[in-house]
């Protein structure tokens, strides 16, 4: 606002202190230990078995899953800028790094897991992290979509318990065929281990949401098969077990052949680990009403991807599904998060001997799930029928992720958005020929023509009002949403005009919608005014609807409704 004092620009040291260090300045009682204590205990037990479903299934040891969780996860809540993220291996990576495996072997991802870190320490002190955000809505619904049907696709050998004759493909069309072609050599145990550790995930989820259904499902299905004797693989039969310690820490060979050959895998998983990891920190403000900082963020992902590399592990980053089942469980801050990985290599120490007996067939059966949460089905559908350009930015970011490469859908999608931007630009100059990009000064006119001033637009403390002006469209989105994360706190009512909106894109909306979210979580108020009908048609697609959300022709009217109540 003209005349508004702007705030001091944050020093370096401001910018990267760590998280933990604000909730310790900020008074850290023994009743906070003791909710991370319980929220750290809950996480530690779903990231268990699931670390080592998603090393297996990446073509990693189970232990290098554990490795990763527990140095990892204990480097991201150590020095990130999210109080809540929960950092360890992720679904999302099983397709970059079993590639990488594939082509350059255990030496070479771990290499490129160590440039992965480096590159993102850089993204992160030069600031870069900012940038991430502007990845349109469509992009990350499609490509997350594509990596729960690539996953679900490389546990069906595991869930079926075939036998291959020899390796199992990679590329979803060929493998599905080499799966096709060992249909007759299904092992009937295996089937029932997988549908039985998927019927007591689903039961405990539907019955009792608040005991850890993960655990106790894996368990159930190592004590069956080892009672029964039933003919499945398990961790033991395979890999032999998992270490009862942490290995020495080491660099892994280094040649600058060796770089040349693995550094687009590292730009790739630096990429991912970039997008991933603030998605989950964005998802964790979305909860609790608080914000991360980006680039310390992605220092702290660098860290965490350069000691998991040099104690044996795989990629880290931040996990959706545990940072949201940290800050359900209760949790305070990053302690959470660091006890989180202490339990965990105390399972190591104590209870590895026990992982032995675990069915692959339930690991594959967990992943399955984790496929069926990440696919983000109902918002899938909506971007279908919203407009025919999301759709086409999310179909071609989907296929070409499933078919092609993730980066590649990455890049292209972005581009598309891009590109519909600039269309959808063109079709509002043409079409609002009285509202030019920049608006020319204007005589007041008569009297008549004229509304009073009303002070209470501006000088009603209980009552927010922001107006936004201009395209409202994915590279402007993170920025409407920190301002109106900082501006809806602690008020009876919030009111947002968009009567100067010429339109929005699926990005803009969903940041609306995550913005009514959290002031319904702070019992505000929230007004939408002035929306075209066709902002509006956009809007009500993507969920911004009543009760959260109350719509009105006027500011004026919006804020007389908000001070009447």
């Amino acid at each position: 606002m003209p005349g508004r004092r702007q705030p001091p620009e944050p020093s370096f040291v401001e910018l990267f202190t760590p998280k933990l260090v604000t909730v310790l300045r900020e008074g850290y009682r023994l009743a906070d230990f003791r909710s991370d204590a319980v929220a750290g205990l809950t996480v530690a037990i779903v990231a268990l078995p699931l670390s080592m479903a998603i090393a297996i299934a990446s073509g990693a040891g189970p232990e290098r899953g554990l490795y990763t969780a527990i140095i990892g996860g204990f480097l991201i809540s150590l020095l990130g800028g999210s109080r809540f993220q929960i950092g360890g291996p992720a679904g999302a990576f099983i397709v970059l790094v079993a590639a990488t495996v594939d082509r350059h072997g255990i030496d070479g991802l771990l290499l490129a897991t160590l440039l992965a870190g480096f590159l993102l320490l850089a993204l992160g002190f030069l600031r870069l992290g900012t940038y991430v955000k502007f990845i349109p809505y469509p992009v990350t619904v499609g490509f997350t979509a594509g990596i729960a049907v690539i996953i679900f696709a490389s546990q069906i050998k595991e869930l079926l318990g075939l036998t291959l004759p020899g390796r199992e493909p990679g590329e979803i069309v060929e493998k599905l065929h080499v799966l096709g072609g060992a249909i007759d050599t299904i092992n009937p145990a295996a089937i029932a281990v997988a549908a039985g550790t998927i019927a007591i995930i689903a039961g405990l989820k539907r019955f009792r949401p608040s005991w850890p259904g993960l655990l106790i499902a894996v368990v159930a299905a190592s004590a069956a098969a080892a009672l029964l004797g039933l003919p499945v693989e398990t961790v033991g039969t395979r890999f032999g077990g998992i270490p009862r310690s942490l290995p020495v820490p080491e660099l892994p060979p280094i040649s600058w052949d060796k770089v040349q050959a693995v550094l687009p895998d590292a730009i790739a998983f630096a990429l991912l680990g970039a997008i991933e990891s603030l998605l989950s920190a964005v998802v964790a403000d979305g909860m609790t009403g608080r914000r991360h900082r980006s680039n310390c963020e992605l220092v702290a992902q660098g860290a965490a991807n350069i000691g998991s590399a040099l104690f044996g592990g795989i990629c880290a980053t931040g996990t959706i599904a545990r940072t949201a089942t940290n800050v359900r469980a209760g949790a305070r801050g990053p302690v959470a998060g660091i006890l989180h990985a202490v339990f965990l290599l105390l399972f190591m120490l104590v209870a590895a001997p026990l992982a032995s007996f675990i069915p692959l067939a339930a690991l594959a059966a967990v992943l399955a799930i984790v496929a069926w949460n990440m696919a983000e089905k109902h918002e899938f559908a909506v971007l279908l029928r919203a407009s025919r350009g999301d759709a086409l930015v999310l179909l071609a970011t989907f296929l070409l992720t499933v078919f092609r490469d993730l980066t590649e859908g990455i890049v292209v999608g972005f581009a598309l958005g891009a590109v519909l931007f600039i269309h959808r630009m063109a079709e509002a100059t043409g079409i609002e020929a009285e509202a030019p990009l920049v608006a020319e000064d204007e005589a007041d006119g008569t009297t008549a023509q004229r509304t009073r001033y009303d002070p209470d637009l501006a000088t009603n403390p209980e009552v927010v009002v922001y107006r936004i002006t201009g395209a409202l469209f994915f590279g402007a989105a993170s920025t409407v949403g920190s301002v109106l994360d900082r501006i809806a706190d602690q008020r009876r009512a919030f009111v947002v005009d968009l009567s100067a909106v010429p339109f929005l894109d699926s990005t803009a909306a969903n940041t609306l919608a995550g913005a009514a979210r959290k002031a319904a979580h702070r019992d505000v108020r929230f007004f939408i005014t002035g929306a075209s009908a066709g902002v509006r048609r956009t809007l009500i697609a993507h969920g911004v609807t009543a009760p959260g959300v109350e719509y009105r022709p006027t500011i004026a009217d919006a804020v007389a409704e908000a001070t009447a109540a």
